[in-house]
């Protein structure tokens, strides 16, 4: 199973300090259940904080329990969503 997760923070709710704590959260907690393939941000002069995370989960229970993890730490950090993609499909073209 091959989920992007991905958080901003446009609103500017966090700090920087705490926008560094909240994507590392995110990303130890995927490495921790899943296999990160990848890890992208938005660009250091952009006027908005982003990220995207692909990681693959080869157990459903561990793709279920970082999906609950993630909504609290969501919640920890008063944001208003972490987006959780799943692919249904790929093509190798």
């Amino acid at each position: 199973m091959i989920i992007y997760v991905s958080a901003g923070n446009s609103d500017d709710k966090l700090s920087q300090y705490l926008w560094a704590h909240f994507t590392s959260e995110i990303e130890a907690s995927l490495e921790e259940h899943g296999k990160l393939h990848g890890a992208w941000f938005s660009r250091p002069d952009s006027e908005f904080q982003n990220a995207c995370w692909c990681v693959e989960f080869d157990n459903p229970g561990e793709a279920s329990y970082c999906h609950g993890f993630l909504t609290g730490l969501r919640d920890t950090y008063r944001q208003d969503s972490i987006a959780w993609t799943r692919v249904e499909e790929t093509e190798f073209i």
